[in-house]
């Protein structure tokens, strides 16, 4: 077979080519680093980023913080310092959703009250799960009751340990969707009072701690953040699906669900979620980071639901909020998140409309709540 000339010269040039990309192909299997690599906690590296920048020290409307944990709001001094807090950053009421309830909750509401500043909190009540038996059922609902009358205004927060580490008398698990609660939820949609609940934590503590796990750092730093034991621990999603049945058999009873159900990750599962329940409301503490990773999703999905989310902070750190603000109402592009351990990467903001930005930040508090203080937001 004879072969061109023109022919001939691409196999010489292939031949003599062929140690070079064999060489090239080497290097590229072999990315290890050529000096010693930081460790995770070391890498901070220095973004040469410039674009434009808007913090956002207050927020531009009044706000309701549904899931407040200020100091015990007991002595003067401290409800002062509190509201002073509020007040450079514009939150306007905020729900004190840590354990209260008997004299606690009593005692925390005539102090607010004798300060003179009784329109800027509003507290929730706690109920006692450990221990549940027969009868127990009743007997939370009569202290709901009570704690109704003394003022509180819904139940919660309900903390995580419901369904994953709080026993029944017979030290089994108490299940989420346990009947013999079924009373204390039924007596709360009779109140016309909404139930605020933390259920789980993010899914990837639910998992293995390797390296493919973006949780990683956070469950090294809080070994109490690991879930991923099934011999001591539900699953995620048998834990979700649980709180799910519960929420099915009180339709009635207004839910409120800390941390988007932690689905801030995957708002289409929220959506869902939502689309199933009329009567279930989201509330975005501790979820930023999502949020702020998927700024044109993040966007769309709160003009579609923007009738069933609420603003929440948890945590009471006034210097923290404003990265909210920024996300909710901007459109910068990457920037730092205020917690290196929740998350290695930036946040965007998404840059609500006005409309949504008011029923996040105060209207569907006013709507779900009842007996909030209306006094300082906008009317319209």
């Amino acid at each position: 077979m004879r072969i061109s000339y023109r022919a001939s010269v691409r196999i010489l040039a292939i031949l003599a080519l062929g140690p070079a990309l064999a060489s090239a192909q080497g290097r590229k299997q072999d990315m290890r680093p050529r000096v010693p690599p930081p460790s995770i906690t070391d890498y901070k590296p220095r973004s040469t980023l410039v674009v434009p920048e808007h913090k956002v020290p207050r927020a531009k409307f009044p706000v309701v913080d549904i899931h407040g944990h200020p100091p015990a709001l007991t002595s003067e001094s401290a409800i002062r310092g509190v509201v002073s807090a509020m007040d450079k950053i514009n939150v306007r009421v905020m729900v004190q959703a840590s354990p209260s309830s008997g004299d606690r909750l009593k005692t925390q509401i005539a102090a607010v009250k004798a300060a003179g500043v009784a329109d800027r909190f509003v507290f929730f009540a706690s109920i006692n799960l450990a221990g549940v038996g027969p009868g127990s059922g009743a007997q939370i609902a009569a202290q709901l009751e009570e704690d109704a009358k003394a003022g509180a205004v819904g139940i919660g927060e309900i903390m995580k340990g419901f369904g994953l580490t709080t026993r029944k008398a017979d030290n089994t698990r108490l299940a989420m969707d346990d009947p013999e609660l079924d009373i204390v939820w039924q007596t709360a949609g009779k109140l016309g009072i909404p139930v605020f609940i933390h259920t789980g934590d993010p899914a990837e503590f639910f998992q293995p701690h390797d390296y493919k796990n973006e949780r990683w750092l956070e469950m090294a730093l809080f070994e109490n953040r690991r879930f991923f034991d099934r011999s001591r621990f539900p699953s995620f999603e048998d834990l979700m699906a649980e709180r799910d049945r519960l929420i099915a058999r009180h339709p009635n009873t207004k839910w409120i669900i800390a941390h988007l159900s932690w689905y801030a990750n995957d708002l289409g599962k929220l959506g869902r979620l939502f689309d199933r329940f009329p009567n279930v409301y989201g509330e975005l503490g501790a979820i930023l980071y999502d949020l702020g990773r998927q700024p044109r999703f993040a966007r769309e999905f709160f003009i579609k639901y923007q009738d069933r989310l609420m603003f929440g902070k948890d945590a009471f750190t006034p210097d923290e909020y404003p990265y909210y603000w920024r996300v909710f109402e901007t459109a910068d592009d990457y920037f730092d998140y205020y917690r290196d351990y929740h998350a290695f990467w930036k946040l965007y903001g998404i840059n609500l409309p006005d409309e949504v930005l008011r029923k996040v930040y105060y209207a569907n508090a006013l709507k779900v709540i009842p007996r909030m203080p209306v006094a300082g937001f906008p009317e319209k």
